[in-house]
């Protein structure tokens, strides 16, 4: 479980900073829609994988396009939105992460346990968990097509790359959508956009091999050591925390819930329950244990947490302009620290899920502020590039956090989840050396 669960982190680790970077010298809309197009193809491959290494691999590259869709998307969307209602429209976009979990949740309740959908087609036997892992990659293409077909670059992007003409291009576009049917007409406009352009100065070919891969790779970090130095390095330390934090803590908790719930159908804390669990499993050796039939709560609980999102993207699109992305993040992680701590003090199934969906619906606010920061607190010509390093570090500790929980439920189930209560308080207290950055102008 902790494999398969890692193998995507591991793909989105690396292609957090590696489509960010892209997006900061190609464009936005054009590494969205390849990024995309990567996740839906191999998600869609992984669900014909007859071997379980394979399935792990394709999965990886999935998480490659995953990795890239997630720090992009945000700097392109703010890159549209008016300063006064910034933080309020990137809240609302994150609350499409709800909409998606609550999908997955639905459609995982509604196909996995079928039987119908269970046919051979030579050596590969496909079950209704296959076709689950089909119909989660489509929402990916279609996006894919989507952008390729009607969305604009940012223009945001256009005038920092000094492709003027396409920046108007798209305001212009932007203009007649927003003033349609009111018979008003843009006057003429320049621009006062950046002279730098991208790619840099042309390879020679007396250059070794080597010395052109220490270039590339020069250039590519470069943008990292933009961020460690100067003015923004304690913003970026201090992210880097936060993002580690939380990270750790969602994932590693929210991916383990299941179990931890199985834990407690007969009362009591689901640690307690742990060694009694491992002398169970201990008994009945994997190989001897069947998926079907599937047991149907799990859904069930995995929807319930899914939805009690929704309090809290409402809670943020309301608050995030009016307090600031700094207060929601330092509070939402305290109170989400506290909860974890009590997730280990309850003592029957009930309370748990209770304290599980308190959890879940705080932690939204958190990925919503941090959303919300990282957008705000970072140059155009470095936003995507910082959004994919953080989310590369955020990926990192969301392995670390699965593989914890794999290694010590059984053994001493209570050290991560007092660890995750932890880390989470930490980066409560860290985020408060972040500067305010509530309805300023993007750089």
């Amino acid at each position: 479980m902790g494999l398969l669960t890692s193998s995507i982190f591991l793909g989105m680790m690396v292609g957090g900073y590696m489509w960010g970077y892209l997006a900061d010298q190609r464009g936005r809309r054009r590494v969205l829609v390849v990024s995309l197009t990567v996740n839906g193809v191999f998600g869609g491959l992984a669900s014909v994988a007859p071997w379980f290494w394979l399935f792990l691999l394709l999965r990886f590259i999935s998480g490659i396009g995953v990795g890239g869709s997630i720090p992009v998307i945000f700097s392109y969307f703010s890159e549209f939105m008016p300063r006064l209602r910034r933080g309020a429209m990137i809240s609302a976009l994150a609350t499409f992460w709800m909409a998606g979990n609550i999908l997955a949740a639905g459609l995982a309740w509604l196909v996995i346990p079928r039987t119908w959908a269970h046919f051979s087609l030579g050596t590969l036997d496909f079950q209704s968990w296959r076709l689950f892992v089909v119909l989660c990659s489509v929402p990916s293409l279609t996006s894919a097509l989507l952008f390729r077909l009607f969305m604009p670059e940012s223009p945001k992007f256009l005038m920092e790359a000094g492709r003027e003409k396409e920046a108007i291009h798209v305001f212009q576009v932007m203009f007649k959508l927003n003033m349609w049917g009111k018979g008003k007409t843009l006057p003429e406009f320049g621009l006062c956009t950046s002279s730098k352009q991208r790619g840099g100065p042309v390879e020679t070919r007396t250059r070794s091999r080597r010395e052109r891969l220490a270039g590339s790779l020069k250039k590519a970090l470069a943008p990292v050591k933009q961020m460690f130095n100067g003015p923004l390095k304690s913003r970026s330390i201090a992210l880097l925390i936060v993002f580690y934090c939380i990270s750790f803590g969602y994932y590693g908790l929210w991916m383990w819930f299941p179990e931890l719930f199985e834990r407690m159908e007969n009362g009591g804390s689901p640690c307690a329950n742990a060694n009694a669990s491992s002398s169970s499993s201990a008994a009945s050796p994997l190989h001897n244990q069947s998926c079907y039939p599937v047991k149907t709560a799990v859904y069930m609980e995995g929807f319930i947490i899914a939805a009690s999102n929704l309090p809290g993207n409402i809670f943020t699109i309301f608050m995030i302009d009016r307090l600031g992305g700094k207060a929601l993040l330092s509070c939402s992680l305290m109170v989400s620290s506290l909860s974890v701590f009590l997730i280990y003090v309850v003592q029957t199934k009930v309370q748990s899920l209770v304290l599980s969906c308190v959890f879940s619906g705080v932690s939204v606010i958190t990925w919503n502020a941090l959303d919300v920061l990282g957008t705000e607190l970072y140059p155009t010509q470095l936003r995507s590039s910082a959004l994919g390093f953080f989310t590369g570090v955020g990926r990192v500790a969301a392995i670390m956090g699965n593989l914890a929980f794999g290694r010590l439920v059984d053994t001493n189930c209570s050290v991560p989840v007092l660890l995750v209560s932890a880390l989470l308080l930490t980066g409560g207290l860290v985020a408060l050396v972040l500067p305010q950055t509530r309805q300023t102008e993007l750089t």
